[in-house]
């Protein structure tokens, strides 16, 4: 369709054609590509570890010290419990992950701990806030944020177990799903 202004034609079907070209030239230099996936990489950090608190025996009988996931702590046979500090607290450790996968975790469930004055206490590890050795759970889905496991265990107190501080160490292995 022509117009006529003044004394010029201006074929308006030409601009039009013009202007879809230009359009079509611009999309040309458009890529599409996928999102940057989050990052597929296991991030475990331990923020404390198990510590049962002060406690002595009674007699020469032994017996058990347990500080569970949540932090309560009861004892077996002749352990007398003390509220002497420190305090009795679960190991727990910060898992990072992406996704909302799921973690599985294995551990030794028995472990020695060497005193400060020598002898050696068994520490039965587990249960976890998740569940039993071996568990699988999902972590939180977002990135940017944690998921805590909280890991109880069982002490065992031989009658006359010398007086001392007993440290040691265990392994626990996370695997992604």
């Amino acid at each position: 369709m022509k117009k006529k202004l003044g004394s010029i034609f201006i074929n308006t079907r030409f601009f039009e054609l013009l202007f879809f070209t230009t359009i079509l030239s611009f999309c040309d230099n458009l890529s599409f590509a996928q999102p940057v996936l989050p990052q597929r990489s296991l991030s475990v950090t331990a923020t404390q570890g198990i510590h049962f608190g002060t406690f002595c025996l009674t007699s020469s009988s032994g017996g058990t010290v347990t500080v569970g996931y949540d932090g309560s702590r009861s004892s077996t046979g002749d352990v007398l419990l003390l509220t002497k500090a420190p305090t009795a607290h679960p190991a727990i450790f910060e898992i990072k992950l992406c996704e909302g996968r799921n973690v599985t975790i294995n551990f030794d469930v028995s472990t020695i701990l060497n005193g400060s004055n020598s002898g050696t206490l068994t520490l039965n590890l587990g249960p976890t806030e998740k569940g039993i050795n071996g568990v699988s759970f999902p972590t939180n889905s977002d990135c940017n944020f944690f998921t805590q496991l909280r890991m109880g265990g069982t002490l065992s107190v031989p009658g006359g177990a010398i007086v001392g501080t007993y440290t040691g160490s265990f392994a626990i292995t996370f695997n992604q799903e």
